[in-house]
């Protein structure tokens, strides 16, 4: 049934703990009946959201919560210029790639001009991240003739059969696939003064040097290049260079899942993997690429793809469809003449800066990290130990969603608070989000004292 605990979930609705009133467990009841017992809820009170303005999640009852979590929609909720493209084109035509149109083609080539200097050649279309990363594994497989992966140890990769198998962060129960390695995320806050670069480089080749003794052929090499789900852990910029190179020197790619920090989030470029200074064999994409439409995909070179090209045949009846790319573009668009990478950059600046002076006050933030409108706020139980505080977290989770702010929690501990705003965040918003994080972690602290 729904509410079933899931130790991956900070902020999970489990039956009972609280109260929900009538007509909420009423629609949750109906939910599991008609739904079956694999959906989650958020939150112990879940919400039931009617409506999406920008920034904002609006209730049944006309509530507003600010979300700054969803980056699915990373130009906000039904942003205008996304809702008239997508409009005028399913008015016009909605068909699939097997026949011509100029869509697809200035999409491509839109994209393929974001990673100018690259041999990135080419893009093929999904309609989820987890698609991008099935097809990036498939391309993989056919050009290394291997089938190793190797992944961070609470990395998320997407929910199909063969990515969850690479997909540590969905918890014990999904089992990992006899051909994956995981090597520690860059923790730069526990690692004590040790070189990062160094440490990552080494734990990479010694997943790689594993894989082959159990004769395995290496296969590919994937990170989110801002490590999302292993707690936000962007810095220091640069240090994937040396597991770049050891991935390709044992003959495998390295394949870059954008699906998080794509689309101007780091705001510093388009693509996260870019402040490393690497080159990726292929890039992967999410549903941000449309403001939450279908679409996704992958940028690859000509030289990973050609030999699958050759020997197999791709076709996704709705990846690529004339409405989707039509919403891609007009994200293009947007993020280019609001200037959003720019505003990306500043906003979340001052948003990082505004939740660590913080830190002063509250005791149990340890760590406060972040880049562009990327945040994380690791809580700890104190500053010596750096012990995870995963009690706190959730409490501070679910009081600032009874303050009106979405956001939820990630990492091994389950303790660093993932802020994940939209693109269009404006000041007012932040300081509603320093605000509110200040206060939920007074009235935390006061109750665990009183409890």
């Amino acid at each position: 049934m729904t509410g079933t605990i899931d130790l991956n979930m900070v902020n999970a609705y489990i039956p009972g703990r609280a109260d929900v009133g009538a007509k909420t467990a009423a629609t949750i009841s109906r939910r599991d009946r008609l739904l079956g017992p694999a959906y989650r809820l958020m939150y112990e009170r879940p919400l039931h959201i009617v409506r999406g303005e920008g920034a904002w999640l609006i209730d049944e009852d006309g509530r507003r919560y600010l979300d700054v979590y969803n980056n699915v929609t990373s130009l906000g909720h039904c942003h205008p210029r996304v809702v008239e493209a997508i409009c005028k084109q399913v008015a016009t035509l909605a068909t699939n790639t097997r026949y011509l149109h100029d869509t697809i083609l200035e999409l491509a080539e839109r994209l393929i001009a974001s990673v100018k200097g690259t041999d990135l050649a080419h893009l093929m279309l999904t309609c989820t991240g987890s698609e991008a990363n099935d097809l990036a594994y498939r391309i993989a497989k056919v050009r290394t003739g291997g089938t190793g992966i190797i992944v961070t140890d609470t990395a998320y990769h997407g929910f199909t059969d063969a990515v969850s198998q690479f997909s540590p962060s969905l918890g014990m129960s999904v089992d990992l696939g006899a051909h994956v390695r995981m090597v520690p995320a860059p923790r730069v806050y526990h690692a004590q003064g040790i070189d990062m670069a160094e440490r990552f480089t080494r734990d990479v080749a010694a997943a790689i040097a594993d894989l082959k003794r159990h004769g395995i052929k290496p296969a590919m090499l994937i990170v989110d290049s801002v490590f999302t789900s292993d707690g936000i852990l962007p810095d220091p910029a640069g240090f994937l260079q040396g597991a770049v190179q050891a991935i390709k020197d044992a003959g495998g790619l390295f394949v870059a899942d954008e699906v998080q920090p794509g689309f101007g989030r780091t705001g510093e470029h388009m693509w996260g993997f870019q402040r490393h200074n690497v080159v990726p064999d292929i890039v992967t994409m999410g549903k941000p690429m449309g403001n939450g439409q279908p679409i996704a995909g992958l940028l690859v070179t000509h030289d990973a793809v050609a030999q699958f090209g050759r020997d197999s045949r791709y076709f996704n009846t709705f990846a690529g469809n004339t409405v989707s790319c039509a919403a891609a573009i007009a994200v293009l668009d947007t993020i280019e003449q609001e200037g959003l990478i720019a505003h990306a950059a500043r906003t979340g600046a001052a948003l990082r800066d505004g939740i660590a002076a913080l830190a002063a006050r509250h005791e149990a933030i340890g760590d406060v990290r972040g880049v562009g409108m990327f945040v994380g706020v690791e809580l700890v139980k104190d500053r010596v130990t750096r012990a995870p505080d995963r009690e706190t977290t959730s409490r501070v989770v679910n009081l600032l969603r009874d303050k009106g702010i979405l956001l939820s929690g990630c990492a091994m501990g389950h303790n660093v608070l993932k802020i994940r705003p939209p693109l269009v965040l404006n000041s007012q918003q932040v300081d509603m989000v320093i605000q509110g994080i200040d206060e939920s972690l007074a009235e935390a602290a006061l109750g665990m004292t009183s409890g």
